[in-house]
């Protein structure tokens, strides 16, 4: 069973930078393409990022310019580097393969980011 593993999170000011790194126990890491979510207090779980295996990029119009995904596919580790960072980003993030349709794993524990105005 794959368990994705994020950390990385905490407690930062308005306009600080975060970085999140999500370890994923799969020997064929590198075939998948993954995505970083988050979920805020009382809203559904929403897309934030996402990489191809190929590197491709996508990034939800609320973060394009502050957050960036990236991989490494030898540590079989996907990042989010998340600057600029606002209130509004609060919430629980967690990392997943992504699927034509949902995600291809059970959601881990996720890591907080709570910023402070």
């Amino acid at each position: 069973q794959v368990q994705p593993v994020e950390s990385g999170g905490g407690f930062v000011q308005a306009v600080g930078s975060l970085r999140l790194p999500c370890a994923v126990s799969t020997s064929i890491f590198r075939l998948y393409d993954m995505g970083w979510y988050r979920q805020a207090p009382g809203e559904q779980r929403e897309s934030v990022a996402t990489i191809s295996r190929l590197a491709n990029r996508n990034y939800a119009d609320s973060v394009k310019g502050r957050f960036t995904i990236s991989r490494d596919n030898m540590k079989n580790t996907v990042y989010l580097e998340m600057n600029s960072l606002k209130p509004e980003d609060t919430g629980v993030y967690y990392c997943n393969g992504v699927a034509t349709s949902g995600v291809l794993w059970a959601w881990g524990q996720g890591t907080q980011v709570t910023v402070s105005s």
